[in-house]
């Protein structure tokens, strides 16, 4: 009997591929005839383009063309939205005007033959500016705020000035939280390539069914003339959800040379021509009675966006719902900056806000002098307050005790600058994760062929979590066949319909689009089997035959049966094919749906530097059914390891006279290297969560970064004494 996949340790079906270099990412296609564009770049924050000279740039040998607002085709920029683009506002219209709208902003490209050619004449392109004062800095920004709809803006339930006044203890405290760059391995490209009116985009994109019709809309054609292929995204965090401005461009330089032309960002301008993590002001307070009952909330945040699109982020709704507190109010401000659209990160919203409310908590609990532990214990809720929805499952409590026994928190010493090890300080903290189950529509086709293989194909991504193989663990059970006889295809527009690749909803939303199109494919069989005089399952009740091993079989009887090969061949079929499907239903009005974490950290400050490392890092987590477990270990050690970045490294730093990012690259902008990372773990509950959805999971990939960054900055408290408001946590705000 076949053993199940869903649910085995299985290695990455692609990744042989990957480590061979046989996998193809955007920038490695190739086409005939192609050339190599390169962007030249503004290096003013704000105001007009009155030159540009190209003379020397064009006397390049190679050098085929520059394109700039002086010489560029007029788009149509007909209007297009996703679920996921800015409610208000319009993306940037590339090289349609003179005006500079952020330091960084595309202003021209350069075509030649060859990429260094293209590079070097970029360098020689010199252009003059009327330039103007960028607003650029979020806490002295005097720009009018604006205020996201509905909820995402303001909510508010009981009164809490009163639970305020009343209150035996309030913490009240502000947090800021820097720019963040996604700087993922791979670079943003693409490679654009027409023939007559109908555009090929090979890219970079976690949605290739929004990059199509977005691209479509910029050049104004038919959404079935672009076809959009990623195979392979090598990292992605949020930055590969919308197509930015250089995918235009590669496409208008495409349409202009009569070319395919391949255009790749450099480090650099990543920091600029592909959105970030906004910086975020909070302030928290929150009001307690004297048994650790919270009466009260309050959460303020302020973020940056651009001044042409409003980028926004579900801040406020850990503040709603993570736990019981009768009166809340909570506010969400947009301020308007001459920067860069910002864009989703891993765990948006929800992560800024833990760093704020957790934090905040840390602190309650110390003022209460209990156990951070029990504080949030006592105030675990029955429903979803904000909603009066019942929970379609909510095992923090569990969490929280299992990760509190791995850990060997009962073992920690309360008071603070309690332990050292020589002259390091030695801290413990904890703090609570939660993202929202997010679910989309989806669909999957699964084809069974006469040699017995099967392929199973979806407009999805994979830019990391293992798509290809937790993918094809589905349809191995599905349809009853090894996973080495699986091949899934993803990454062309041209396939079924998929959501967008964030939001941890491709295992939900595709997986039980797969799900479903191999449940019908093999029951298509069963009936086929069943209906042929010729079969040995002729007659049979399909309700008894059972599929293992590529071979249909009745369960009261396994020697009596055959292979989908000698059934297809019998039928003289080629293939077997059927459609599935996945829309969210009433479930998603009637249930309350997250993925919760409990995060312990254990840091070392060095007494005298003010150096901290992370010593120990364990994450419990309840994320449903783990379809993958090695895949979702791999995600869990990547999105802590993320936090360890947000806490101690991640950080943009702006020179507010021009706009400029001082520190665009990777020897400036900090990340964690293997130095960095101690010792990370993650457990898993066991169970599922068929209410959220037909396959059980709850989505894992956002929250395993969400509760990092205050339980590290809690164990710094823990540790020296000291509590850090501000992350990145630096070497002066310890000392």
């Amino acid at each position: 009997m076949t053993p199940s996949a869903v649910g085995a340790p299985v290695s990455r079906v692609d990744g042989h591929a990957k480590v061979t270099g046989a996998a193809t990412y955007a920038a490695e296609f190739e086409a005939p005839r192609l050339v190599h564009a390169v962007m030249v770049s503004s290096t003013i924050g704000l105001g007009r383009v009155t030159g540009i000279d190209t003379r020397a740039a064009r006397a390049q040998q190679g050098v085929l063309e520059i394109l700039s607002h002086l010489n560029a085709p007029e788009l149509p920029y007909r209007d297009f939205r996703t679920s996921i683009d800015p409610p208000v506002g319009e993306r940037l219209h590339v090289l349609q005007d003179n005006r500079v709208r952020f330091f960084g902003q595309p202003i021209a490209v350069v075509i030649a033959e060859t990429l260094e050619t293209a590079r070097h004449a970029a360098g020689l392109v010199e252009v003059t500016y009327a330039a103007e004062q960028p607003s650029t800095e979020l806490a002295t920004s005097r720009a009018r705020p604006l205020v996201p709809a509905g909820e995402q803006g303001n909510y508010s339930r009981g009164d809490v000035d009163a639970a305020l006044r009343t209150a035996h203890r309030v913490v009240d405290r502000k947090y800021r939280m820097v720019r963040e760059s996604h700087n993922p391995m791979e670079p943003h490209a693409t490679v654009a390539r027409w023939e007559g009116d109908t555009l090929t985009l090979w890219d970079k994109t976690q949605w290739v069914q929004s990059t199509a019709p977005q691209i479509a809309a910029v050049f104004g054609l038919p959404k079935s003339a672009v076809r959009v292929i990623s195979p392979y995204v090598g990292g992605a965090f949020g930055s590969a959800l919308r197509a930015w401005p250089h995918v235009t461009l590669a496409a208008m330089a495409a349409r202009h040379v009569g070319r395919p032309v391949k255009l790749v960002l450099t480090r650099k301008q990543m920091f600029s021509g592909t959105g970030y993590r906004a910086a975020v002001d909070q302030r928290i307070a929150l009001a307690s009675d004297r048994n650790g009952r919270l009466t009260g909330l309050v959460h303020e945040a302020r973020a940056e966006t651009s001044r042409y699109e409003q980028h926004q982020d579900a801040v406020l709704e850990l503040a709603r719902v993570l736990y019981s507190v009768p009166n809340v109010r909570a506010s969400y401000r947009l301020i308007p900056l001459d920067v860069p659209t910002p864009t989703f990160a891993r765990g948006p919203g929800r992560t800024p806000a833990a760093f704020a409310i957790e934090s905040a908590l840390d602190e309650l609990a110390y003022e209460l002098r209990m156990d951070p532990i029990e504080l949030r214990l006592r105030n675990e809720p029955a429903r979803d307050e904000s909603t009066g929805r019942p929970f379609s499952t909510r095992r923090l409590r569990e969490c929280f005790s299992v990760g509190a026994q791995k850990f060997g928190w009962e073992r920690r010493n309360p008071r603070v600058r309690s332990t050292r090890d020589g002259h390091w300080l030695i801290g413990t903290g904890v703090a609570t994760a939660c993202y929202h189950t997010l679910r989309g529509a989806a669909r999957a086709l699964a084809r069974i062929d006469a040699d017995g293989s099967a392929t199973v194909s979806s407009a999805t991504s994979d830019m990391g979590p293992g798509t290809y193989t937790s993918m094809s663990q589905v349809a191995s059970d599905g349809l009853g066949v090894a996973m080495s006889k699986v091949r899934f295809r993803l990454g062309d527009s041209h396939l079924p319909l998929a959501p967008s690749h964030g939001g941890s909803q491709t295992m939900a939303s595709v997986g039980s689009a797969v799900q479903d199109a191999c449940d019908k494919l093999r029951e298509a069989a069963i009936a086929l089997a069943v209906a042929d005089p010729q079969s040995p399952l002729h007659g049979a009740d399909p309700q008894q035959v059972r599929v293992r091993g590529g071979r249909l079989f009745l369960r009261s009887a396994p020697h009596r049966g055959e292979t989908y090969e000698r059934l297809l061949r019998r039928q003289r079929r080629t293939h077997l094919e059927a459609s599935g499907t996945y829309t969210p239903g009433e479930e998603v009005d009637r249930y309350s749906s997250y993925a919760y974490g409990a995060v312990f950290a254990e840091v070392a400050v060095d007494e005298s530097l003010g150096l901290v490392r992370v010593r120990r890092l364990l994450s419990a987590f309840d994320a449903g059914r783990i379809i993958s477990p090695k895949l979702a270990h791999s995600q869990a050690i990547g999105g802590m390891v993320g936090g360890i970045g947000m806490a101690l490294l991640e950080h943009s730093v702006t020179d507010h006279r021009d706009g400029r990012l001082v520190n665009a690259g990777m020897a400036d902008y900090l990340v964690p290297v293997n130095a960095d990372v101690p010792e990370v773990d993650a457990l898993y509950l066991n169970g599922e969560d068929k209410t959220a959805d037909p396959i059980g999971v709850k989505g894992l990939g956002e929250v395993t970064i969400v509760g990092v960054a205050p339980a590290i900055a809690n164990a710094v408290h823990h540790a020296t004494g000291r509590r850090v408001q501000n992350l990145p946590i630096t070497l002066e705000s310890v000392l």
